[in-house]
């Protein structure tokens, strides 16, 4: 009983905290010695020995993804690229599709490997522009920019190289081009539920007479910046490269012609007895594939914007802001998922774990998958961080039950990225904190339709996995 109090006031003192702003990276050791105060792990044996070692795990294999991925977006917005790209998909539908033109410029960013809240501070000022000049209330804004970027393009279309979709890979040795059908039915479902509700939404709002508003639109991503126009399709270019050498070097449909990495490639580092080394190349060949495919892109990307960035004074400031905001966001994240990894080794914590496996035992993995992402997602108000904790917590069970039962491990990672993105902007998520200030409104404002959306989406990954069932498609 004490254990489990000793929980509770760790996963309470955390999100409560961490909705205060206090960072995650200092407080989310301090309530993981919290959870094991009643322990017989004790407080720095958790800390020295459990904490570090989870925390250092995640590091060494996210990382890379984090660096350069920090890098290309910064490269793709400082060049005018990302901008470019954004401002020719709303000019392309117009202002009587606004809300689906900034969808679609938000998934289309995403999908191309820029980091989400690059893609939030770039399609801000477009979203703001088209829903004024369409006149819908931009309270509705925030929603928006919400499921365009922070679900299909993220965890659904196949092949994304966000975060959410590698993650799994790491744990089921799998592809990050995972079940592409369950993936663009799930997209479909995503878009269908911003879009009508959104749309829905602002005629109800115009009809009572609401509606852009008075709105300052000034703010740091109202800089000016050089009148150097990219031509959209150049601008594209390094977006597409992202998506098609990830696709050549992670050979997910095994063509012929695909890059194979040698299975035997690690075997040599065996005799060190490293701790942290994967246990075969399938656990990091999609993170070497995406990493590729940035480093290459961003070469691309630094090259089509260069008159940009001479203009600026090179390319040296934004890629050393880039790579130290990437030390900063993986530790975040690395932070969230060491606290996930404590609270779910402490005996304590044994009777929900039991509850979890009884629900894969009596409903399938499929089931037991979605239900534990969404907890953890909701209780770290993450996706990333609720997708490694559960994945840490239960991803050999999953697998072992999937595989027994059937279930392509595919399958199983394409059900848990969408899971991820269930619950995940609870009022504390920090990533709903800094979408709010990008618009420059308040959880008062736009709470009501991100919360709405939230239950939507919640019943996606059920529906796929109604789909996979009926149809056996994935």
């Amino acid at each position: 009983m004490l254990e489990g109090i000793c929980i509770a006031v760790a996963l309470i003192g955390l999100m409560y905290f961490a909705y205060r702003g206090w960072s995650i990276i200092l407080i989310a050791p301090i309530f993981a010695g919290v959870a094991a105060l009643a322990s017989i792990f004790g407080v720095l044996p958790t800390y020295s020995e459990l904490y570090m070692t989870r925390m250092a795990e995640y590091t060494k294999s996210y990382y890379p993804i984090f660096l350069f991925g920090a890098v290309f977006a910064r490269l793709m917005e400082k060049g005018g690229l990302a901008s470019s790209v954004a401002a020719k998909i709303v000019d392309v539908l117009g202002e009587k599709r606004a809300v689906l033109a900034v969808l679609l410029g938000c998934g289309a960013l995403t999908y191309g490997g820029l980091s989400v809240f690059v893609v939030a501070f770039v399609m801000y000022p477009f979203g703001a522009v088209v829903f004024r000049k369409a006149d819908i209330p931009k309270r509705l804004l925030p929603a928006t920019l919400w499921v365009g970027i922070f679900s299909f393009a993220m965890v659904a279309l196949p092949g994304t190289p966000q975060i959410q979709n590698i993650i799994p890979s790491s744990y089921f040795s799998t592809s990050t081009w995972s079940a592409p059908i369950i993936g663009l039915f799930a997209s479909f479902l995503f878009l269908l539920i911003g879009w009508g509700w959104v749309t829905r939404r602002a005629k109800i709002l115009k009809a009572r007479g609401e509606g852009y508003g008075r709105h300052f639109e000034g703010g740091p991503h109202h800089k000016p910046s050089p009148k150097i126009h990219i031509p959209w399709y150049w601008a594209l270019l390094p977006l597409v490269m992202v998506i098609v050498i990830n696709i050549i070097l992670s050979n997910p449909f095994k063509w012929e012609w695909g890059f194979h990495w040698d299975p035997e490639a690690l075997s040599a580092f065996l005799p060190l007895k490293l701790s942290l080394l994967a246990a075969n190349v399938g656990k990091v060949s999609a993170i070497w594939s995406i990493t590729v495919a940035l480093i290459i892109s961003s070469i691309a990307a630094a090259f089509i914007g260069r008159k940009r960035f001479i203009v600026m004074d090179g390319f040296l400031a934004p890629i050393n802001y880039a790579a130290i905001s990437s030390a900063t966001a993986v530790l975040n994240v690395a932070s969230g998922y060491a606290f996930g990894c404590v609270i779910t080794s402490l005996p304590g914590f044994v009777p929900v774990t039991q509850a979890l496996i009884g629900i894969a035992d009596s409903f399938g993995p499929l089931l037991s998958a979605v239900i534990t992402t969404n907890i953890m997602a909701g209780i770290t108000g993450s996706a990333s961080g609720g997708l490694t904790i559960a994945l840490s917590m239960l991803g050999d069970q999953w697998a072992a039950m999937a595989q027994a039962a059937g279930i392509p491990l595919e399958v199983l990672h394409r059900i848990v990225a969408i899971a991820s993105v269930g619950i995940d902007p609870v009022p504390h998520c920090g990533a709903l904190v800094t979408l709010l200030a990008i618009c420059g409104l308040t959880h008062h404002d736009s709470y009501f339709d991100i919360a709405v959306i939230m239950g939507l989406k919640f019943f996606v990954p059920f529906l796929c996995i109604l789909f996979y069932m009926v149809t056996g498609l994935a």
